[in-house]
């Protein structure tokens, strides 16, 4: 439901929902409610064109009383994800300045990734960077703020934190699952966006974008895994020419029979 692109831009770039969007925030970030006063959303439009796409991300950027805060959804893993982050937010950074205004102008931004494949080698869902002095960990700026949410490990390490009803929401994936966050979650947002929920999937021009999305995305991870699977394919092939690896431990190592594998590299070895 949430997790998918079109459904959450749908709820969360739609400038009606800005009680909604305020309290996303706020909670995911665990800043005052009350000091999040303006918010201004960017690129929402939803274009045929951002449908047909298969190797895209959401990417909704707002401007929240002077903070830039760009909110990405990714579902598949993606190569160099961190380096593509410090660029997405190093690019918001430097866009914000105008000619003529001095760098202290620059807005603080802060980028929330809510990935669904694990990115980083601990148990937390939640890691948040900053740029610290690496002696005295003393802050560089307060300007610069990257927020990663690993929904894979979320299930198993609770903080009982309020951005954990909104994880959960984004997480469910049944009429059921709903029904669970409704009755036990304190969040009124939270139950206003369940019934939305509920108000988009009964809509059917809804229903047909987000199920064309779903067989995009799904095409996306196949050709994925495919080019990885490829990769390690000649990968090995290359060894097993070389002499390093015999075909039948490269044939082991791909999870193939020996003919299987030589089938795949186009060649046999004598």
């Amino acid at each position: 439901m949430l997790k998918l692109d079109v459904i959450f831009k749908r709820v969360f770039g739609n400038d009606s929902n800005k009680a909604i969007i305020a309290a996303f925030i706020s909670d995911l970030l665990e800043i005052p409610r009350e000091s999040i006063k303006a918010i201004y959303i960017n690129n929402v439009e939803l274009t045929p064109e951002y449908l047909e796409m298969k190797f895209s991300r959401l990417d909704l950027k707002l401007d929240v009383d002077g903070r830039i805060v760009n909110i990405e959804i990714q579902v598949n893993r993606e190569t160099d994800f961190k380096e593509l982050t410090l660029f997405y937010w190093s690019k918001l950074y430097s866009e914000e300045l105008k000619t003529g205004e001095e760098y202290g102008e620059l807005k603080q931004t802060i980028c929330i990734n809510i990935i669904n494949f694990d990115l980083f080698d601990c148990e937390d869902y939640h890691s948040r960077f900053k740029v610290l002095e690496t002696e005295r960990h003393e802050v560089l700026t307060e300007k610069f703020a990257i927020h990663f949410f690993e929904l894979k490990k979320f299930s198993k390490f609770k903080k009982n934190r309020r951005m954990e009803d909104w994880l959960n929401l984004i997480n469910a994936e049944t009429e059921g699952d709903l029904m669970a966050i409704q009755q036990t979650t304190q969040i009124p947002e939270v139950k206003d966006t369940i019934v939305m929920l509920r108000q988009l999937s009964a809509d059917e021009q809804v229903r047909m974008e987000a199920h064309y999305r779903e067989k995009r995305l799904h095409d996306e991870a196949t050709a994925l895994g495919s080019a990885r699977r490829e990769g390690v394919l000649d990968t090995l092939a290359d060894l097993v020419k070389k002499g390093l690896l015999t075909i039948e431990q490269a044939a082991e190592e791909a999870k193939m029979t020996v003919s299987e594998f030589e089938g795949k590299i186009g060649f046999k070895v004598q």
